[in-house]
């Protein structure tokens, strides 16, 4: 069974964590789905000054992968995606 994944425009960066995160709905619900600034520089060369530009010129390699690992359910131990560098 097929389990609709759909990506609103939500997404915001952790300044802390240096983590971007953007947010899927799965049959209603909304999981965090969370890249690194190190993944993000070493896949798609990311500026510390403006990450979140990058994340939305990026954002259908980061859409495309956040889905695979939720229909992997490859959930973290919090509920959230973690995209890696090898899942893009």
């Amino acid at each position: 069974m097929s389990t609709a994944i759909s990506f609103p425009r939500l997404e915001c960066w952790n300044d802390m964590t240096k983590m971007a995160t953007i947010v899927a709905e799965v049959d209603k619900k909304r999981i965090l789905c969370r890249i690194s600034l190190k993944i993000l520089r070493l896949k798609f060369g990311v500026s510390e000054e403006e990450p979140m530009k990058f994340v939305a010129m990026h954002r259908t390699s980061i859409q495309e992968a956040a889905r695979k690992l939720i229909e992997a359910e490859a959930y973290e131990t919090d509920g959230s995606i973690l995209v890696e560098g090898s899942d893009l």
